[in-house]
């Protein structure tokens, strides 16, 4: 067994400007259906949030997001207590032997920070 942890930090003004940018083309882009319904285009505290918790768990994987790890292969999903919860696609999953996921997310000051915990089932990753 082995933990990894990733973190990002995003300024919330940087997507902001995505959003006025690309519009809806930019949340497509990072955000599954049902993160795209969890959120209001005018939350861009809480788009923010997301976007820096894909990254930190990219990051925690040791992989960035590209061809091993897309946005699209993780999603965020409200527990009954409203705290965020990452989840992982079953092939990715498989990929890295992901055993449990935890997930802290914060705003403050203009930024949103995320933190993601990674206990793998099997040593290293690859």
């Amino acid at each position: 067994m082995q933990i990894v942890i990733g973190t990002d930090i995003v300024a919330i003004k940087r997507i902001e400007a995505s959003l006025e940018k690309f519009g809806e083309s930019f949340l497509q882009r990072f955000l599954s259906e049902e993160e795209y319904r969890q959120l209001e285009p005018t939350h861009t505290q809480r788009i923010a949030g997301f976007w820096a918790a894909k990254e930190a768990a990219a990051k925690a994987l040791g992989c960035g997001i590209g061809k091993t790890l897309g946005f699209h292969d993780m999603r965020i999903i409200k527990r009954p207590s409203g705290a965020p919860h990452l989840m992982f696609s079953d092939t990715i999953i498989r990929r890295f032997g992901i055993s449990q996921v935890s997930l802290s997310v914060s705003h403050d000051g203009g930024f949103a920070v995320a933190v993601v915990a990674v206990i793998l089932k099997g040593g290293e990753i690859t």
